[in-house]
């Protein structure tokens, strides 16, 4: 049996409560309030006899009660994400209301720390845990209704705008599509996805309406509309509201007749009861599929955690990691579509030296980062792996991104002029972060510019001064020239680079895309003049050969005869596409060609022999062939380092095990099919 706190004291919580009293997988142990006075009411209310809960007057102390093992958390949406965080850290499962974050990038935190806690956390969908979801999920498996192509789902309530209401303020992230327009978002993706032979689907595309009410603290959505288009042609129209009433049912038209589930969020209610699925063929009800429940929804709810906690796998359609993670995705892209956003979302990103979850950012106690050193930056450390900022689609997303970047130990931030083409969103975005978390001095800041067609000593000038004005900087630790440009003699670039320096701009700097020969001619013009020359260089380098230039104008270091000069001349490499573009994953392989850019830059016998290698490898060492692919690169025997581009934590995570892997010269040589005369 399950032990369980509970966080809040709403009506939402008494629910749960109520739940647990139908169900013998789970007694409720403690309740947590601000007030104690409300946590004693609400055990009066709740409690069983056979099972006294605690009453604690703060959050903390129901982390810190030892006859607690799983914690549900009934709490504003603004606060989900610090509780869940607070109440792994102290070692509980987590079962959390929804939305488990106010965005994707909240949840991609949360699922992270439930992963290095090894504890199950949840977001408390509780219709996808009834039997009722479960029998129409069968139903649609069997082909009930043809092909699936057409699905509609409202989840609509009426409420009077109130100052302080969690439904109508912005401070509380409230409206409909956060609060209950998540229930169709969640069921058009388990539909589409059945359909398809997945546990859900992604849509293609979304178009969107909605009405703002303007609050005391800023907008939230009356009410929200949205059309997904997921493959196979099925289409999706779903609607929210928090002002006005409409059916609740959903109906799932396919080409052999139509399903319609008149109660789809509730099923039978709180009690044991009764609901139903009905089908129509030709317009006429043909068929209807009673399905009854011996208990309340909050108990189903709490089995499927219990199961979740013994199997450490949340059964299917309860919602994973990756569900919930894709559900925010869509939930996203709705709120963009009508120019909804939070005063917490930026808030958040903006608090000073704290992570998202509201707590103090600092390297982890358990964190592997390796470091380096670059000629010109003595005394300041450089870590292995190097943050690429060019995909960070908002402030959120880069604060999430960056912060655990940090925690697991990185320092060093790699952007460029070029980097997206909007006004210099991404450097704009890590000069935001910087200037909030207050970190710019503990950070090795690298900016690029000068790419073609301004690659002149000109150009790098200006581009140079427009970065630093985006990222709310007056200097860079390290300058990187992002092409060459043959038409401009060596000694051009080296003597403005070198006056930048003297102006305090940078403290070192190299060339991307540079040939090796090119660097030793500034080099040698820098050696004759008494100047700094280039301390590195900023080619692609992965075990995997590089066939053809991802872009006109990129240079590789990958041939064994650049490894050579780089080793001689002292350069370090920061290598770009150092993991190959994904070509050590299951993206590759010699029957997936859907993927232009890999097939054409990456797919060559030679290479795919290296991936078996790297598998075979990895196999052994009980990691991934791309952990093994990446510690390759990182082994060289010159200084090297990796940018990578993660999208999420959990490609972070992917990449930092690669520095506990360990090549010997022996397996670095095989990997590179040494003894075949390393061929391309």
């Amino acid at each position: 049996m399950l032990n369980w706190g509970i966080i809040g004291a709403g009506n939402i919580s008494g629910a749960f409560a109520q739940g647990l009293t139908q169900t013998d997988s789970g007694a409720l142990v403690a309740v947590a309030s601000r007030e104690l006075a409300k946590a004693e009411a609400f055990v009066d209310r709740h409690g069983s006899l056979a099972y006294p809960a605690q009453a604690h007057g703060s959050y903390e102390a129901l982390l810190a009660d030892p006859a607690v093992q799983a914690v549900y958390i009934g709490l504003p949406h603004t606060e989900h994400l610090h509780w869940t965080v607070r109440a792994l850290r102290a070692g509980k499962h987590v079962l959390c209301e929804k939305p488990l974050g106010l965005n994707h990038a909240e949840a991609m935190i949360a699922f992270d720390e439930a992963e290095r806690a090894g504890r199950v956390l949840m977001e408390a969908f509780m219709y996808r845990c009834l039997p009722q979801t479960a029998k129409l999920v069968e139903l649609l498996r069997a082909g009930t209704i043809g092909e699936v192509r057409h699905i509609q789902a409202s989840f609509c309530y009426s409420s009077t705008p109130r100052v302080g209401s969690r439904t109508w303020e912005a401070s509380l992230a409230g409206g409909a599509i956060l609060d209950v327009g998540c229930y169709p978002v969640s069921m058009a993706r388990l539909i589409a996805g059945v359909a398809q032979g997945l546990p859900f689907a992604e849509p293609l595309k979304l178009t969107a309406m909605g009405k703002l009410h303007e609050g005391a603290s800023g907008p939230v959505d009356e009410w929200a509309t949205a059309t997904l288009l997921f493959p196979g042609d099925i289409v999706a129209q779903l609607s929210t509201a928090v002002r006005f009433e409409q059916e609740e049912s959903l109906r799932i038209g396919g080409t052999q007749g139509a399903l319609v589930v008149p109660k789809p969020w509730y099923g039978a209610g709180a009690e044991a009861g009764e609901s139903r699925i009905e089908l129509y063929v030709d317009e006429a009800l043909a068929q209807s599929w009673t399905i009854s429940s011996d208990r309340g929804l909050y108990a189903y709810e709490a089995d499927a955690f219990a199961k979740a906690v013994k199997t450490a796998s949340v059964p299917h359609p309860a919602m994973n990691a990756a569900d919930s993670l894709a559900n925010l995705a869509v939930m996203d892209r709705w709120r963009q579509a009508i120019g909804l956003s939070y005063p917490k979302e930026a808030e958040a990103a903006m608090q000073g030296r704290q992570t998202l979850a509201g707590l103090p950012l600092a390297r982890r106690a358990d964190a592997v980062m390796s470091y380096g050193q670059v000629s010109g930056l003595e005394g300041k450390p450089v870590s292995r792996l190097i943050m690429g900022v060019d995909n960070q689609e908002n402030l959120s997303h880069a604060a999430a991104l960056f912060d655990d970047y940090i925690e697991r130990g990185g320092n060093a931030f790699d952007t460029a002029w070029v980097y997206d083409f909007e006004g210099g969103h991404s450097e704009a975005i890590l000069g935001q972060w910087l200037r909030a978390r207050g970190i710019r001095d503990e950070i090795v800041l690298i900016a690029k510019g000068a790419h073609t067609p301004n690659c002149t000593p000109e150009g790098m000038r200006s581009e140079l001064a427009e970065s630093l004005e985006r990222l709310q900087t007056d200097h860079a630790d390290l300058y990187i020239l992002h092409r060459d440009n043959p038409e401009v003699p060596v000694g051009e670039f080296v003597e403005a680079l070198n006056e930048q320096r003297r102006l305090g701009r940078f403290k070192a700097f190299g060339g991307s895309n540079w040939s090796l020969e090119r660097v030793a001619q500034a080099n040698a013009y820098a050696a004759a003049k008494g100047l700094q020359g280039f301390s590195l260089v900023n080619n692609q380098l992965s075990l995997a050969r590089m066939q053809a230039p991802i872009w006109r104008g990129c240079v590789s270091a990958g041939d064994p005869a650049s490894r050579r000069q780089l080793a001689e001349q002292g350069l370090a490499l920061f290598a770009w596409s150092s993991q190959a573009r994904g070509f050590f994953t299951d993206r590759a392989g010699p029957d997936r060609l859907e993927d232009e850019e890999l097939v054409r830059c990456w797919y060559s016998v030679a290479n795919f022999e290296r991936r078996v290698r790297a598998q075979q490898l990895a196999a052994e060492k009980g990691v991934q062939a791309i952990n093994i692919a990446l510690a390759w690169v990182l082994a060289q025997a010159f200084p090297a380092f990796s940018l990578i581009g993660p999208r999420s934590i959990a490609e972070t995570a992917s990449s930092m095990r690669a520095l506990s892997v360990q090549l010997t010269p022996e397996e670095m040589a095989w990997l590179d099919l040494a003894e075949q005369g390393a061929p391309a």
